[in-house]
């Protein structure tokens, strides 16, 4: 028995990101996954993109997963999987330079809105001027999905969890704002999906 996870949307979706993180991501050099999930972005992204030191992190229920996807596809810049809950201060990680990077994917319309809030809160607190941020997931905006799939997803979501749902771009731009960032791109993806690139200010 392993504890490998399967996700059909990240197998869909690596490539798309990876081309827009080769273009991004010349001149960083040590990146924090926040939500790593399954660990499939983990091995896929790291294996392509060398020159960066790529630190995966998630709450700890899902280390077993990430490991095994290691196990399977291991690379030397792959650090192991470090413990990040949102609601405790920002961790240490296996990368002993700073990070100048964060990526997360699928994240923001998993957790609550305080979450999110708490989120830009510890990138302002732990990322330095000329960091980047990658964020990639669905967003309405001007409170407008841009698909009935993704207008049906967020009925899903607050089924599931009523403090979830896919969220409005102007609210994360402010909230960006407020945490000294500036958006340098907004890439349309696949399967009405965004890729947002932010740098520290």
């Amino acid at each position: 028995m392993t504890n490998k996870l399967y996700s059909q949307a990240c197998e869909n979706n690596k490539t798309p990101i990876l081309n827009i993180l080769m273009k991004e991501l010349q001149n960083s050099r040590h990146l924090l996954e926040i939500g790593s999930g399954t660990g499939q972005h983990t091995v896929f992204l790291a294996k392509h993109l060398q020159h960066l030191t790529w630190q995966p992190s998630d709450l700890s229920l899902n280390h077993g997963s990430i490991n095994a996807w290691i196990k399977d596809y291991p690379a030397k810049n792959i650090q192991k999987p470090i413990e990040f809950d949102l609601n405790n201060p920002w961790p240490k990680t296996n990368i002993k330079t700073p990070i100048d990077t964060v990526f997360t994917a699928n994240t923001l319309h998993i957790i609550s809105w305080q979450l999110v809030i708490k989120f830009f809160q510890s990138i302002a607190d732990n990322l330095s001027k000329g960091a980047t941020l990658c964020i990639y997931g669905p967003f309405k905006y001007k409170n407008k999905f841009t698909s009935e799939s993704n207008a049906n997803f967020d009925l899903w979501l607050k089924e599931r969890d009523i403090n979830s749902g896919v969220r409005d771009f102007e609210n994360i731009i402010a909230l960006a704002d407020s945490a000294k960032l500036y958006l340098k791109h907004d890439y349309p993806m696949p399967a009405n999906n965004q890729l947002l690139v932010f740098i520290k200010k």
